[in-house]
Protein backbone atom coordinates (compact mmCIF):
# COMPACT_ATOMS: atom_id res chain seq x y z
CA UNK A 1 0.00 0.00 0.00
CA UNK A 2 2.96 2.69 0.97
CA UNK A 3 4.32 1.88 -2.14
CA UNK A 4 1.40 2.28 -4.45
CA UNK A 5 0.82 5.57 -2.21
CA UNK A 6 4.12 6.79 -3.10
CA UNK A 7 3.56 5.87 -6.59
CA UNK A 8 0.92 7.78 -7.13
CA UNK A 9 1.93 10.90 -5.40
CA UNK A 10 5.34 10.55 -7.32
CA UNK A 11 3.32 10.96 -10.41
CA UNK A 12 1.37 13.43 -8.86
CA UNK A 13 4.33 15.52 -8.16
CA UNK A 14 5.68 15.41 -11.19
CA UNK A 15 2.38 16.28 -13.19
CA UNK A 16 1.87 19.30 -11.02
CA UNK A 17 5.13 21.14 -10.92
CA UNK A 18 6.41 23.95 -12.92
CA UNK A 19 9.92 23.52 -11.52
CA UNK A 20 12.40 21.20 -12.77
CA UNK A 21 13.98 20.30 -9.91
CA UNK A 22 10.49 19.15 -8.44
CA UNK A 23 9.47 16.95 -11.23
CA UNK A 24 12.70 14.84 -10.83
CA UNK A 25 12.25 14.78 -7.00
CA UNK A 26 8.55 13.07 -8.61
CA UNK A 27 10.27 11.11 -11.10
CA UNK A 28 12.96 10.02 -8.55
CA UNK A 29 10.33 8.67 -6.05
CA UNK A 30 8.58 6.80 -9.01
CA UNK A 31 11.10 4.94 -9.69
CA UNK A 32 12.29 4.31 -5.46
CA UNK A 33 8.53 3.16 -5.21
CA UNK A 34 8.31 0.52 -8.22
CA UNK A 35 11.56 -1.33 -7.30
CA UNK A 36 9.82 -3.31 -4.30
CA UNK A 37 7.29 -3.93 -7.03
CA UNK A 38 9.13 -5.47 -9.61
CA UNK A 39 11.40 -7.57 -7.18
CA UNK A 40 8.64 -8.36 -4.30
CA UNK A 41 8.92 -12.78 -5.70
CA UNK A 42 12.56 -12.90 -5.04
CA UNK A 43 13.43 -14.71 -7.78
CA UNK A 44 16.76 -14.26 -9.58
CA UNK A 45 14.64 -12.95 -12.75
CA UNK A 46 12.80 -10.45 -10.65
CA UNK A 47 15.99 -9.05 -9.00
CA UNK A 48 17.93 -8.50 -12.62
CA UNK A 49 14.73 -6.78 -14.03
CA UNK A 50 14.94 -4.19 -10.58
CA UNK A 51 18.36 -3.59 -11.09
CA UNK A 52 18.44 -3.03 -15.22
CA UNK A 53 15.08 -0.67 -13.96
CA UNK A 54 17.17 1.47 -11.60
CA UNK A 55 20.36 1.72 -13.44
CA UNK A 56 18.28 3.15 -16.55
CA UNK A 57 16.27 4.71 -14.74
CA UNK A 58 18.82 6.73 -12.10
CA UNK A 59 20.97 7.01 -15.49
CA UNK A 60 17.63 9.08 -17.08
CA UNK A 61 16.81 11.06 -14.20
CA UNK A 62 20.64 12.62 -13.79
CA UNK A 63 20.38 13.32 -17.62
CA UNK A 64 16.98 15.50 -16.79
CA UNK A 65 18.67 17.07 -14.07
CA UNK A 66 21.86 17.37 -15.89
CA UNK A 67 19.93 19.49 -19.34
CA UNK A 68 17.61 21.39 -16.24
CA UNK A 69 20.54 22.87 -14.74
CA UNK A 70 22.35 23.74 -18.14
CA UNK A 71 19.48 25.28 -19.25
CA UNK A 72 18.99 27.32 -16.34
CA UNK A 73 22.88 27.91 -17.00
CA UNK A 74 22.63 29.95 -19.64
CA UNK A 75 18.68 31.19 -19.25
CA UNK A 76 18.40 31.72 -15.55
CA UNK A 77 15.16 30.12 -15.98
CA UNK A 78 14.40 26.37 -14.07
CA UNK A 79 11.01 26.71 -15.82
CA UNK A 80 9.85 23.34 -17.11
CA UNK A 81 8.11 25.74 -20.18
CA UNK A 82 10.87 27.46 -20.85
CA UNK A 83 13.52 25.23 -22.33
CA UNK A 84 15.34 27.47 -24.42
CA UNK A 85 18.27 26.17 -24.83
CA UNK A 86 18.75 23.70 -28.00
CA UNK A 87 21.77 21.58 -26.15
CA UNK A 88 19.24 21.12 -23.05
CA UNK A 89 16.30 20.42 -24.87
CA UNK A 90 18.52 17.12 -26.93
CA UNK A 91 19.64 16.04 -23.74
CA UNK A 92 16.19 16.18 -22.35
CA UNK A 93 14.86 14.44 -25.36
CA UNK A 94 17.23 11.56 -24.69
CA UNK A 95 16.17 11.33 -21.42
CA UNK A 96 13.16 11.11 -21.83
CA UNK A 97 13.27 8.29 -24.75
CA UNK A 98 15.29 6.51 -21.73
CA UNK A 99 12.88 6.56 -19.03
CA UNK A 100 10.21 5.61 -21.66
CA UNK A 101 11.38 2.76 -23.44
CA UNK A 102 11.76 4.87 -26.95
CA UNK A 103 14.16 3.13 -29.69
CA UNK A 104 17.46 3.46 -29.69
CA UNK A 105 16.89 3.33 -25.85
CA UNK A 106 14.16 0.73 -25.82
CA UNK A 107 16.36 -2.52 -24.70
CA UNK A 108 15.79 -2.60 -20.82
CA UNK A 109 12.18 -2.66 -20.96
CA UNK A 110 11.45 -5.77 -22.38
CA UNK A 111 13.81 -6.88 -19.99
CA UNK A 112 12.03 -5.57 -17.28
CA UNK A 113 8.45 -6.76 -18.15
CA UNK A 114 9.41 -10.17 -18.77
CA UNK A 115 11.33 -10.10 -14.94
CA UNK A 116 8.30 -8.63 -13.05
CA UNK A 117 4.79 -10.09 -12.39
CA UNK A 118 1.51 -9.19 -14.51
CA UNK A 119 0.01 -6.45 -12.46
CA UNK A 120 3.14 -4.77 -11.82
CA UNK A 121 4.09 -4.56 -15.83
CA UNK A 122 0.63 -2.97 -16.48
CA UNK A 123 2.22 -0.17 -13.97
CA UNK A 124 5.42 -0.23 -16.14
CA UNK A 125 3.26 0.13 -19.11
CA UNK A 126 0.70 2.63 -18.15
CA UNK A 127 1.17 4.67 -14.59
CA UNK A 128 4.91 4.62 -14.59
CA UNK A 129 5.06 6.58 -18.29
CA UNK A 130 2.79 8.85 -17.67
CA UNK A 131 5.16 12.07 -15.95
CA UNK A 132 7.49 11.27 -19.03
CA UNK A 133 4.91 11.85 -21.25
CA UNK A 134 3.56 14.85 -19.22
CA UNK A 135 6.99 16.51 -19.24
CA UNK A 136 7.81 15.79 -22.90
CA UNK A 137 3.73 17.74 -23.24
CA UNK A 138 5.21 20.91 -21.38
CA UNK A 139 8.49 20.94 -23.24
CA UNK A 140 7.00 20.27 -26.76
CA UNK A 141 7.40 23.61 -28.15
CA UNK A 142 10.89 23.48 -27.96
CA UNK A 143 11.73 19.97 -28.81
CA UNK A 144 13.59 19.10 -32.12
CA UNK A 145 10.69 17.73 -35.21
CA UNK A 146 12.76 15.32 -37.11
CA UNK A 147 14.83 13.92 -34.46
CA UNK A 148 11.59 13.04 -32.40
CA UNK A 149 10.22 11.55 -35.94
CA UNK A 150 13.44 9.58 -36.19
CA UNK A 151 13.35 8.41 -32.88
CA UNK A 152 9.42 7.51 -33.43
CA UNK A 153 9.85 5.51 -36.94
CA UNK A 154 12.56 3.72 -35.01
CA UNK A 155 10.30 2.75 -32.33
CA UNK A 156 7.44 2.13 -34.62
CA UNK A 157 9.66 -0.58 -36.28
CA UNK A 158 11.56 -1.82 -33.62
CA UNK A 159 8.37 -2.14 -31.62
CA UNK A 160 7.03 -4.39 -34.66
CA UNK A 161 10.07 -6.17 -35.35
CA UNK A 162 11.45 -7.53 -32.31
CA UNK A 163 7.92 -8.70 -31.34
CA UNK A 164 7.54 -10.97 -34.06
CA UNK A 165 9.17 -14.50 -32.63
CA UNK A 166 8.30 -13.43 -28.82
CA UNK A 167 6.73 -16.52 -27.29
CA UNK A 168 6.35 -15.17 -23.53
CA UNK A 169 3.28 -12.69 -23.24
CA UNK A 170 4.97 -9.77 -21.30
CA UNK A 171 7.89 -9.15 -23.95
CA UNK A 172 5.11 -9.19 -26.65
CA UNK A 173 3.41 -6.18 -24.41
CA UNK A 174 7.17 -4.85 -23.65
CA UNK A 175 7.36 -4.68 -27.88
CA UNK A 176 3.76 -3.16 -28.56
CA UNK A 177 4.27 -0.36 -26.00
CA UNK A 178 7.45 1.00 -27.41
CA UNK A 179 5.66 0.99 -30.87
CA UNK A 180 2.70 2.68 -29.52
CA UNK A 181 5.06 4.81 -27.90
CA UNK A 182 6.42 6.16 -31.76
CA UNK A 183 2.98 6.71 -32.46
CA UNK A 184 2.85 9.37 -29.29
CA UNK A 185 6.10 11.01 -30.00
CA UNK A 186 5.31 11.35 -34.01
CA UNK A 187 2.83 14.07 -33.52
CA UNK A 188 4.12 15.50 -30.69
CA UNK A 189 5.75 18.54 -31.61
CA UNK A 190 2.37 19.09 -34.21
CA UNK A 191 -0.30 18.49 -31.74
CA UNK A 192 0.31 17.74 -28.06
CA UNK A 193 -2.99 16.68 -26.91
CA UNK A 194 -2.98 13.87 -29.49
CA UNK A 195 -0.05 12.30 -28.08
CA UNK A 196 -2.03 12.08 -24.28
CA UNK A 197 -5.09 11.38 -25.63
CA UNK A 198 -3.29 8.15 -27.46
CA UNK A 199 -1.23 7.82 -24.14
CA UNK A 200 -4.97 7.96 -22.30
CA UNK A 201 -6.06 5.57 -25.11
CA UNK A 202 -3.36 3.28 -24.76
CA UNK A 203 -3.10 2.68 -21.05
CA UNK A 204 -7.10 1.77 -21.03
CA UNK A 205 -6.22 -1.00 -23.74
CA UNK A 206 -3.22 -2.20 -22.16
CA UNK A 207 -4.97 -2.06 -18.76
CA UNK A 208 -7.44 -4.48 -20.28
CA UNK A 209 -5.23 -6.94 -22.12
CA UNK A 210 -2.91 -7.28 -18.76
CA UNK A 211 -5.77 -7.74 -16.43
CA UNK A 212 -7.52 -10.50 -18.60
CA UNK A 213 -3.77 -11.90 -18.95
CA UNK A 214 -3.86 -12.00 -15.13
CA UNK A 215 -6.78 -13.44 -14.75
CA UNK A 216 -6.52 -15.89 -16.89
CA UNK A 217 -2.71 -16.40 -15.48
CA UNK A 218 -1.40 -16.03 -18.86
CA UNK A 219 2.82 -15.85 -19.57
CA UNK A 220 3.43 -17.20 -22.41
CA UNK A 221 1.70 -18.46 -25.94
CA UNK A 222 1.61 -22.19 -24.89
CA UNK A 223 -0.68 -21.64 -22.08
CA UNK A 224 -2.72 -18.96 -23.58
CA UNK A 225 -3.76 -21.88 -26.27
CA UNK A 226 -5.52 -23.83 -23.42
CA UNK A 227 -6.99 -21.05 -21.78
CA UNK A 228 -9.94 -21.38 -23.73
CA UNK A 229 -11.21 -24.33 -22.01
CA UNK A 230 -11.41 -22.23 -18.47
CA UNK A 231 -12.67 -19.00 -19.53
CA UNK A 232 -14.10 -19.13 -22.86
CA UNK A 233 -15.70 -15.95 -22.79
CA UNK A 234 -12.73 -13.89 -21.75
CA UNK A 235 -10.85 -15.47 -24.74
CA UNK A 236 -13.10 -13.83 -27.00
CA UNK A 237 -13.30 -10.94 -25.26
CA UNK A 238 -9.42 -10.63 -25.50
CA UNK A 239 -9.38 -11.15 -29.33
CA UNK A 240 -11.26 -7.79 -29.71
CA UNK A 241 -9.45 -5.82 -26.90
CA UNK A 242 -5.75 -7.09 -29.33
CA UNK A 243 -7.49 -6.31 -32.30
CA UNK A 244 -8.22 -3.06 -31.15
CA UNK A 245 -5.11 -2.25 -29.75
CA UNK A 246 -3.17 -3.28 -32.96
CA UNK A 247 -5.25 -0.48 -34.24
CA UNK A 248 -8.60 -2.20 -36.66
CA UNK A 249 -10.63 -0.15 -38.11
CA UNK A 250 -14.38 -0.46 -36.27
CA UNK A 251 -12.54 -0.44 -32.99
CA UNK A 252 -11.00 1.95 -29.86
CA UNK A 253 -7.19 1.84 -30.65
CA UNK A 254 -8.06 2.78 -34.52
CA UNK A 255 -9.63 6.52 -33.36
CA UNK A 256 -5.63 7.52 -32.40
CA UNK A 257 -3.93 6.25 -35.53
CA UNK A 258 -6.27 8.32 -37.55
CA UNK A 259 -6.43 11.59 -36.08
CA UNK A 260 -2.51 11.24 -36.09
CA UNK A 261 -2.00 10.37 -39.66
CA UNK A 262 -4.36 13.25 -40.33
CA UNK A 263 -2.57 15.61 -38.68
CA UNK A 264 0.61 14.44 -40.16
CA UNK A 265 -0.68 15.21 -43.93
CA UNK A 266 -1.93 18.24 -42.94
CA UNK A 267 2.18 18.91 -41.81
CA UNK A 268 3.08 17.45 -45.15
CA UNK A 269 4.16 14.75 -43.56
CA UNK A 270 2.81 12.00 -45.34
CA UNK A 271 6.05 9.89 -46.29
CA UNK A 272 6.72 9.63 -42.44
CA UNK A 273 2.68 8.72 -41.99
CA UNK A 274 2.83 6.26 -44.55
CA UNK A 275 5.90 4.47 -43.13
CA UNK A 276 4.70 4.60 -39.89
CA UNK A 277 1.42 3.34 -40.88
CA UNK A 278 3.02 0.39 -42.74
CA UNK A 279 5.22 -0.73 -39.83
CA UNK A 280 2.61 -0.38 -37.87
CA UNK A 281 1.53 -4.14 -39.76
CA UNK A 282 4.34 -5.56 -37.94
CA UNK A 283 2.38 -4.99 -34.67
CA UNK A 284 -0.92 -6.23 -36.31
CA UNK A 285 0.96 -9.29 -37.06
CA UNK A 286 1.94 -10.68 -33.35
CA UNK A 287 -1.26 -9.16 -32.27
CA UNK A 288 -3.04 -11.40 -34.57
CA UNK A 289 -1.04 -14.47 -33.31
CA UNK A 290 -1.80 -13.77 -29.88
CA UNK A 291 -5.12 -13.37 -30.53
CA UNK A 292 -5.17 -16.89 -32.55
CA UNK A 293 -3.60 -18.19 -29.64
CA UNK A 294 -5.72 -17.29 -27.69
CA UNK A 295 -9.25 -17.93 -29.39
CA UNK A 296 -8.82 -20.45 -32.53
CA UNK A 297 -6.06 -22.73 -32.42
CA UNK A 298 -6.48 -26.20 -30.54
CA UNK A 299 -3.37 -27.84 -29.32
CA UNK A 300 -2.26 -30.60 -31.95
CA UNK A 301 -2.86 -33.43 -29.86
CA UNK A 302 -6.05 -33.02 -27.69
CA UNK A 303 -6.21 -36.87 -26.52
CA UNK A 304 -3.22 -36.37 -24.43
CA UNK A 305 -3.14 -32.40 -23.59
CA UNK A 306 -4.02 -31.27 -20.30
CA UNK A 307 -7.16 -29.45 -20.56
CA UNK A 308 -7.96 -26.41 -17.68
CA UNK A 309 -10.61 -26.58 -15.65
CA UNK A 310 -13.82 -24.42 -16.56
CA UNK A 311 -13.98 -21.96 -13.74
CA UNK A 312 -17.60 -20.23 -13.76
CA UNK A 313 -16.06 -17.34 -12.06
CA UNK A 314 -17.88 -14.04 -13.44
CA UNK A 315 -15.35 -11.91 -15.38
CA UNK A 316 -13.95 -9.18 -12.76
CA UNK A 317 -16.11 -5.46 -13.26
CA UNK A 318 -12.57 -3.92 -14.31
CA UNK A 319 -12.09 -6.00 -16.93
CA UNK A 320 -15.69 -5.62 -18.20
CA UNK A 321 -15.40 -1.97 -18.51
CA UNK A 322 -12.14 -1.78 -19.78
CA UNK A 323 -12.74 -3.75 -22.15
CA UNK A 324 -15.74 -2.40 -23.38
CA UNK A 325 -14.57 0.81 -23.53
CA UNK A 326 -11.03 -0.65 -25.50
CA UNK A 327 -13.47 -1.62 -28.31
CA UNK A 328 -16.25 0.03 -28.39
CA UNK A 329 -15.07 3.91 -27.98
CA UNK A 330 -14.20 4.83 -31.57
CA UNK A 331 -17.66 6.69 -31.96
CA UNK A 332 -16.56 9.89 -30.03
CA UNK A 333 -14.52 10.51 -32.70
CA UNK A 334 -16.42 13.83 -34.14
CA UNK A 335 -16.32 14.91 -30.44
CA UNK A 336 -12.66 14.81 -30.80
CA UNK A 337 -12.25 16.16 -34.12
CA UNK A 338 -14.26 19.15 -33.21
Amino acid sequence: LIFIISLFLGTTITISSNHWVMAWTGLAINTLAILPLISKSHHPRAVEAATKYFLVQATASTLVLFSSMTNAWYTGQWDITQLTHSTSSLILTAAISMKLGLAPFHFWFPEVLQGSPLTTGLLLSTVMKFPPITLLFMTSQSLNPSLLTVLAILSVAMGGWMGLNQTQTRKIMAFSSIAHLGWMTIILVYYPKLTLLNFYLYAMMTAAVFLTLNSMKVLKLSTLMTAWTKAPSLSTILLLTLLSLAGLPPLTGFLPKWLIIQELTKQDMAPAAMIISLLSLLGLFFYLRLAYCATITLPPHTTNHMKQWHINKPISPSIAVLTTLSIMLLPISPMLAT
